[in-house]
């Protein structure tokens, strides 16, 4: 029978007030329930509040390097459970065992990093205008933040919101993303065992309607954290930023890698298919189109195209190339850019969508018969900048490849959607290359680099509706979100 896990909410694991659960079942085997989490109601998630508010001002207190401590053990606690934490991801998420292990090693070196990061934390001393004054700055926590994190990194999202957010001293209340939270739910695990103090960190698993709503909503909350889609990210925005929190969002992605025709081809398609088929393209920084010189198009075309249709999807406990779609809608929502692509070529303007000619379906766009929410690898040629399967993020597995006659073109495919999350540039040529740093519209910007991958330890962060342009996460940029700065005129 599935174990039954339960919210963790001032230092005590407890049923939520509904008395209702939700089943988390296997993306590669359906049939199978991995285990069921509590199916909180905003009161759940008001008694975490008020739970992280009691504690937010004696964790605020406690020196860093204590802090750090817990956060570090946090850290190791997460390493001895590696292997049994990398199977639950491949359980609940579906990727396969590589990518799910080193999602995991992610979220460990996360927290020893900011375990770290506290013995660092502190101010400025500036030379004042007066000879008895001393002037100088010191940070503080901003109080209780409430974090809200996606399906697709269940664990990595999480540490590098909640790692920084404790480091520099605030309460948390974490709302995962109910398709997969076993994972983040073992986080708070390993934080109880490592001695956090009750109400530091709480974890609430529920509908974003209920529980999103009242972390967004609530007077006691300071800053909220999230990461999802443009559409809900958009409006938690509004909400938030209408009650004068401080919020932190990354969204959305359209990411190009453009291959310009100095470039290697088959160094090229190795590039774009890492990027594009690497997670089952369930990344927000998974490449979806690639804008090729139209010198070198036909003969990346075929390249990238043997690389997608030599991959074997399958069960991630099974070591296969790759995993499922981690349910059946997002399997269903891919399928149906595959059908708009292939039959209508639509543009963003849906009054025209007979109008347009089809993009060229190369291989795939079909799922697998057999159990679990697998698609083929797709590849699509003939894709015009103005389809929809060139300007709507997709997240699966499907690849646009786009044919310009120039550099100068390129940029500016590469730059005409709402997006600018990650972006990526094949070249030998190092004037190109440069060009591409200085005026592609992403926050990441890779050379001769697959468009997915991140280090922990500097900022990441969007563009235009990929971000609300506020704040970074990761690095030190991480901490400076979760604290606020106060100037001190000391004439003692």
């Amino acid at each position: 029978m599935a174990v039954e896990q339960r919210n963790y909410v001032d230092g005590e694991w407890i049923e939520s007030e509904t008395g209702d659960t939700i089943t988390v079942e296997n993306p590669a085997a359906p049939d199978e329930v991995v285990a069921r989490y509590q199916q909180s109601s905003a009161a759940d998630a008001e008694r975490a509040i008020e739970a992280a508010a009691a504690a937010a001002d004696e964790w605020g207190a406690t020196p860093g390097p204590e802090r750090g401590r817990i956060l570090a053990e946090t850290g190791r606690i997460l390493a001895d459970r590696k292997d049994e934490l990398t199977e639950l991801l491949v359980r609940e998420e579906g990727k396969t065992r590589g990518e799910a292990a080193g999602e995991v090693q992610r979220a460990i070196d996360i927290f020893r990093y900011y375990g770290s990061k506290t013995h660092d934390l502190g101010g400025t001393v500036k030379s004042p205008s007066s000879r008895d004054t001393t002037l100088y700055t010191v940070k503080e926590p901003l109080g209780v933040v409430g974090l809200i994190t996606p399906w697709n990194y269940p664990i990595a999202i999480p540490a590098w919101k909640l790692a920084p957010a404790l480091a520099a001293g605030n309460a948390a209340v974490l709302k995962p993303a109910s398709i997969a939270p076993g994972v983040a739910h073992a986080i708070f695990e390993a934080l109880d065992e490592a001695g956090l103090p009750d109400g530091v960190a709480n974890f609430v698993t529920g509908p974003g309607s209920s529980v999103g709503g009242e972390l967004v909503t609530s007077d006691s909350v300071d800053a909220i954290s999230f990461t999802g889609s443009t559409a809900v990210g958009t409006s938690v925005y509004d909400q938030a930023t209408e009650d004068g929190k401080r919020v932190q969002l990354e969204m959305g992605g359209k990411n190009p890698t453009i291959v310009s025709d100095s470039a290697d081809v088959e160094e090229a398609a190795d590039i774009v298919a890492a990027g594009a088929f690497g997670v089952t393209g369930q990344a927000c920084t998974a490449c979806s189109r690639a804008i090729v010189h139209t010198d070198v198009y036909d003969e990346f075309v075929e390249a990238v195209v043997d690389r997608a249709a030599a991959i074997e999807p399958g069960p991630g406990l099974e070591e296969s190339d790759m995993g499922p779609h981690v349910s059946e809608s997002e399997l269903e929502g891919t399928l149906e850019y595959v059908d708009i692509a292939r039959e209508e070529g639509a543009t963003l303007e849906y009054v025209d969508i007979a109008r347009e000619e089809g993009a060229t379906l190369e291989t795939g766009g079909s799922a697998l018969d057999r159990d679990g929410y697998y698609v083929e690898p797709t590849v699509f040629s003939d894709v015009e900048p103005s389809m929809r399967l060139a300007q709507e993020e997709v997240f699966g597995p499907v690849l646009a490849v786009l044919e310009v006659e120039d550099f100068d073109d390129a940029l500016a495919v590469a730059n005409g959607v709402d997006y600018g999350l990650s972006a990526s540039v094949v070249t030998d040529d190092h004037t190109e290359a440069n060009r591409f740093v200085d005026e592609i519209e992403a926050g990441v910007a890779k050379v001769n680099a697959k468009t997915t991958g991140l280090e922990l330890h500097v900022p990441f962060g969007g563009m235009k509706d990929s971000s609300s342009e506020t704040w970074r996460e990761q690095g030190d940029e991480g901490l400076e979100f979760y604290t606020i700065e106060k100037t001190v005129y000391d004439n003692y």
